[in-house]
């Protein structure tokens, strides 16, 4: 018998991805690792086997792994104590014996600008250098980070950005889940996965998209970085956030989350959903 876990299952993409295994696998084979266990107390009603854990408290990785065998690493969400949280992870499955490990980390991590890539490098790393059998999960910007809260630029007829024409390759967290599952029942370790949507957009395209989904005409407006971060500091956002999103588009611009190798529908076994079908949805 074979015993699967999953870190971080109490956030929405650890919820889609336990979703994924019960299709997979017996829920009495499956672990799900949370810093607050009654947050998942549907899943332990449903035979899963719920289990204390926190990323900063090795005890608890070690007593929640114990009797693991495959384990999938759902990145943390605490920047900057990401590289040290990962690696407490990691050396758990270690001890715990663990025969695999898959870690979502964030698109070509190795040679990525972005502000978050090097938390992800370190911790790739860290498993390189843990002799643990894994695999690479690289996953782009969620869909979903794009589609949510939409009533504010529909009413005033305009999404603003910094990333010019470049093309964004996103996949759904359902979509990534998928694949997810996938690598943590049948990755067989020494693969790096660039997870990316199949179709890839620009932002003229995103508002095209919301236009249509929405009837009423919106239109993309670019900014320079600096007043990318200055239009999402007026909408609310503390600075270091606005500053991160900005850089986030600007680099989008320049091609930081374009990959066109369509290996997440490959690795999940279906197409991944289109930018146009994310935003209707989020339309209702």
């Amino acid at each position: 018998m074979t015993t699967y876990a999953v870190t971080g299952a109490s956030g929405k993409l650890g919820r889609l991805v336990l979703d994924e295994m019960l299709h997979k696998v017996a829920a009495g084979d499956l672990v799900a690792l949370a810093r607050d266990p009654a947050a998942l107390s549907e899943y332990a009603a449903k035979g899963v086997q719920v289990r204390q854990a926190d990323y900063d408290d090795p005890a608890s990785l070690e007593a929640a792994l114990k009797g693991v065998d495959r384990v999938l690493l759902i990145s943390g969400n605490a920047v900057g104590q990401r590289g040290r949280q990962h690696g407490n992870v990691i050396e758990a499955a270690k001890k715990a014996g663990a025969s695999y490990l898959a870690y979502t980390s964030i698109l070509n991590a190795r040679n990525s600008r972005l502000a978050l890539a090097p938390e992800h490098k370190e911790t790739e790393e860290l498993l390189e250098a843990s002799g643990l059998n894994h695999d690479v999960l690289r996953m782009p910007w969620y869909s979903d980070n794009y589609v949510g809260g939409l009533a504010p630029a529909i009413e005033a007829g305009a999404i603003y950005g910094a990333a010019g024409q470049g093309r964004l390759s996103t996949a759904s967290r359902a979509d990534l889940a998928a694949g997810a599952a996938a690598a943590l029942v049948n990755g067989k370790g020494g693969d790096v996965y660039e997870l990316a949507g199949d179709q890839s957009w620009t932002m003229d395209d995103f508002a095209r998209e919301v236009s249509k989904h929405s009837g009423k005409p919106v239109k993309y407006v670019n900014q320079s970085e600096a007043d990318f971060a200055k239009t999402l500091e007026g909408a609310g956002l503390p600075p270091p956030i606005a500053a991160l999103l900005a850089s986030t588009s600007y680099l989008a611009g320049h091609g930081e989350l374009y990959n066109d190798q369509r290996q997440l529908s490959r690795l999940s076994g279906r197409p991944t959903t289109p930018i146009g079908e994310s935003i209707r949805q989020a339309l209702g």
